[in-house]
């Protein structure tokens, strides 16, 4: 589980697996386009011929784009054609040396954005049951509150229910405990951490709430097999 601060494209051409947004898992398969707005926690399970490509928006502007994640599985030839097509113009635009070439790019951002309103409305809503609702509320939490040190009975508590009735409820929407989604997502940020920060272990630990270096330790490594120092150094 992991989010992002800006939007994120995912078209999958080959493959299936499974996606989790908003607490809720859904299959996908080839031909499936999925958008993610900024900050929407989400995850894959990716299969092992899965294949496509991930279109990372930054911080474009007046493009107009969902505020709510949307799941097309696109069935007809042309739309798809018309999406890969977009894809790779702005892949081929962006590894130019051409001049004009980020301008070019942002002109085929805006084509897509305009692919994506016009598909809009064949995009998978997902049901809105009681269910589905309190997992979507939990997802929501999660993502602002994961580095606090908060505990599933801490979530429980803020929507109004018992810890037992929101696993059941994150069993049911997408197969895995409100613990294993908590856990996830902070480990995600740990190894995000560890990557693309220089911050020394044990501030990693503290940022993300964890009670002392050594806790962290251990859960990070029965959750990757190494220790953050290792995992750090490639090890």
């Amino acid at each position: 589980m992991r989010s992002y601060s800006h939007p994120v494209l995912y078209w999958f051409t080959r493959g299936q697996g499974r996606v989790t947004i908003g607490g809720v898992t859904r299959g996908y398969g080839a031909h499936n386009a999925i958008f993610v707005p900024g900050g929407a926690m989400h995850g894959f399970e990716a299969g092992p011929q899965s294949f496509g490509v991930a279109l990372f928006f930054g911080r474009e502007e007046g493009l107009d784009l969902p505020s709510d994640p949307m799941h097309l599985r696109v069935r007809d030839a042309i739309p798809q054609g018309e999406l890969s097509n977009i894809l790779d113009q702005i892949q081929r635009e962006l590894e130019s040396a051409k001049p004009g070439h980020e301008r070019a790019a942002r002109h085929y951002l805006g084509l897509l954005s305009v692919w994506i309103e016009r598909h809009a409305d064949s995009a998978e809503s997902g049901r809105s049951g009681a269910y589905q609702r309190l997992a979507r509320r939990y997802a929501e939490l999660l993502e602002d509150g994961f580095r606090s040190g908060q505990g599933v009975s801490d979530y429980a508590r803020s929507l109004g229910v018992t810890p037992t009735h929101l696993t059941r409820v994150c069993n049911k929407t997408c197969g895995r405990s409100a613990s294993d989604l908590l856990h996830d997502r902070v480990i995600f940020e740990a190894r995000r951490m560890l990557l693309e920060t220089r911050l020394p272990v044990a501030k990693v630990s503290e940022q993300l709430g964890f009670a002392s270096p050594a806790y962290f330790t251990r859960a990070f490594q029965h959750r990757t097999g190494k220790t953050p120092s290792a995992f750090r150094r490639g090890g």
